[in-house]
């Protein structure tokens, strides 16, 4: 039988063991690449493939009717298969997987069993590792690409809202369909290999795996792949003849896992670089640049510096990630964008429409002024959204709520965002008549952006907290490192709100889950632990809360004058002292601050919300919701 790839195969469901695992019934035959192999399609036209019915009936994944599953219902089960991939119950528990073989051993067996080995060989590859803004980095050399009109595909992680984040093709979030289409197969033939040596990948090693397959079926012309953790051992280090290496700025992150120097660290994130391959770094401190020109040297590494990008050569576009540090982010970026076009033969055609050389060609200009990456320096202005049904909700209800988003949970990053945020304040003073970003509607996960004047009165601006981090992190060095460098360009926060995430550790949820506003009454020993902390910081001095109706109702919030008054004496029965107060759930936090500037209209609150990337997420999903 001659099938066209246009041709569609209706209710199917395949099963594997013990999980029944949907297929969108409407997918077509080019979206089976376990059975066909779809990756030698071309994008520009159709191909044939010949497959009878007594093929179809031998595969081992039957095929049989039934009745047809909602994508949704498919997207939320692979949810639950890749929440059993997570190993370890938090950040930095020791991973529980088995096996003879190491990370790096059972990566290589993965890509074997998809028949990848020698396709991952074939992509043009920018490899990124780094401390802090990798993801930004790897966020404009796509954007850059993209716009000099190649096809991209982008891995960066962790994801905020849903896990396509972490999986873009020419800029946009894998769809779902294909997402589905290329999970199941994965998921399917790893499943079929299972054994006591050879477990199933944990998340970030799936994912991973996920990312090769999804990009060389994709047929992308660039790959940039952002490393997980480390490098050395990262999953991702299974790419051998990267086209580019970067490593951006390096700082004290994951220590119980990469070491507690800067030297130890650098050595971790130097494990990506490959014989005679090119490399480019940011300006470092000397502990972490010495290992890395060893390193280099060793393995006959031409490696560079990439000076942070001068503004002037912007041409009076601005960034579109905000914050000064996405200079060096930027200034890394078109350094091994220029690289990479060079190795691979496209640098000189881009050049016969440039004026000179020493010009950022046109595309890199517009990919470095459009380049997208929620949760990181990301300003929200909160209007509520008609299609919720808010309570009697009108277009301008809530004042002034706007939410300053930065997923900062090193004392390197807290550094940086308190600067910016800083630097934010003091715009939004000068400027009073600036616009800022509405919520509207996501697509693809991103906030789809609406600028509107603000009708400008006596307002009171007031600068919030809203501060979370993982127990791995240590409060004691990232909440002093904000105050002190917010304070230092005048920004004082009127209170702290110390919050438990949504989002856990365990568990991997999809976009479109719904979050209740009554959560399950939560443990809040380390919220307290946060607010006792505050206050010393404040007043230097110790504070005595009462926890013991930490497990009541999460219905105990402060009034609306705690925001109001400044410095007045709280009271620990009502979770709030004078600077701060522990909130019950992230939800009512949310309702609670909307209320709050909709009782006083003159009050603006400027919000910044930090500490934690889970934090982040879950603001930013209940803001789109």
């Amino acid at each position: 039988m001659l099938l066209h790839t246009g041709i569609y195969l209706r209710h199917r469901m395949l099963r594997v063991s013990e999980w029944k695992l949907p297929v969108r019934s409407t997918w077509r035959v080019s979206c089976l690449p376990a059975y066909l192999d779809t990756c030698d399609l071309t994008r520009n036209s159709f191909r044939y493939a010949k497959i009878s019915y007594q093929t179809m009936e031998n595969m081992k994944s039957t095929i049989e009717c039934s009745e047809e599953l909602p994508l949704s219902s498919s997207y939320e089960m692979a949810m639950e298969a890749l929440s059993s991939l997570i190993t370890s119950q938090k950040r930095g528990g020791r991973s529980s997987v088995s096996g003879k073989y190491g990370k790096l051993d059972r990566m290589s067996m993965y890509l074997k069993i998809l028949g990848l080995e020698e396709k991952i060989a074939g992509l043009k590859i920018i490899h990124v590792a780094g401390t802090k803004g990798k993801g930004s980095t790897c966020t404009f050399c796509e954007a850059i690409l993209r716009e000099c009109g190649f096809r991209t595909g982008l891995f960066i992680s962790p994801h905020l809202i849903d896990v396509r984040e972490r999986l873009r093709i020419d800029g946009l979030d894998i769809s779902e369909e294909k997402f589905l289409m290329h999970f199941w197969d994965c998921w399917n033939r790893l499943k079929e290999k299972v054994t006591n040596d050879l477990p199933m990948p944990p998340l970030f090693q799936f994912l991973s795996v996920l990312a090769f397959k999804i990009f060389t079926c994709e047929e992308v012309d660039v790959a940039i792949i952002e490393v997980g953790l480390g490098g050395k051992r990262d999953s991702t280090n299974v790419i051998k003849e990267p086209v580019v290496c970067g490593i951006t700025s390096l700082g004290m992150d994951h220590t119980e896992t990469l070491g507690d120097t800067l030297g130890k660290i650098a050595s971790h994130k130097a494990g990506i670089f490959k014989p005679q391959i090119p490399a480019f770094t940011v300006p470092q401190l000397s502990e972490a640049m010495d290992v890395l020109q060893q390193r280099a040297h060793e393995l006959e590494v031409p490696l560079e510096v990439a000076a942070p990008l001068d503004h002037k050569n912007l041409k009076g576009l601005k960034l579109s990630l905000s914050g000064d540090h996405q200079f060096i982010n930027a200034g890394l970026a078109v350094s091994l964008c220029k690289c990479w076009l060079q190795s691979t033969g496209n640098w000189e055609k881009l050049l016969k429409n440039a004026n000179q050389e020493d010009d950022l060609l046109e595309a890199f200009l517009r990919g470095l002024s459009t380049a997208r990456l929620s949760g990181r320096a990301q300003t929200v202005y909160d209007t509520p959204l008609k299609s919720y049904n808010l309570s009697e909700a009108t277009e301008n209800s809530f004042g002034d709520l706007i939410f300053y988003l930065d997923g900062a949970h090193s004392p390197e990053s807290m550094d940086v965002c308190a600067r910016w945020f800083s630097n934010a304040v003091k715009e939004r003073r000068n400027s009073p008549s600036s616009s800022f970003v509405k919520v509207g509607n996501m697509v693809n996960g991103y906030i789809h952006h609406k600028k509107e004047d603000t009708e400008e009165s006596n307002k009171i601006s007031k600068q919030i907290l809203l501060f979370n981090c993982m127990e791995v992190r240590d409060p004691h060095i990232l909440l002093p490192q904000l105050v002190r460098t917010c304070a230092s360009s005048g920004t004082h926060f009127s209170k702290a709100l110390f919050v438990p995430s949504i989002s856990t550790y365990n568990k991997v949820t999809s976009g479109d889950s719904i979050v209740p506003l009554d959560l399950p009454a939560r443990d809040l020993s380390w919220q307290f632990n946060l607010q006792r902390i505050w206050e010393k910081i404040i007043h230097n001095k110790d504070v005595v809360v009462d926890e013991s109706f930490k497990m009541d109702s999460p219905r105990i919030l402060p009034p609306f004058e705690f925001l109001y008054e400044n410095g007045s004496s709280g009271s620990p029965s009502s979770k709030c002292l004078s600077s701060s107060a522990v909130m019950p759930s992230l939800p009512l936090t949310i309702r609670w601050l909307r209320d709050c500037v909709k009782e006083n209209p003159s009050l603006r609150l400027q919000v910044l919300v930090t500490g934690s990337l889970h934090l982040v997420g879950d603001v930013l999903k209940l803001l789109r919701r």
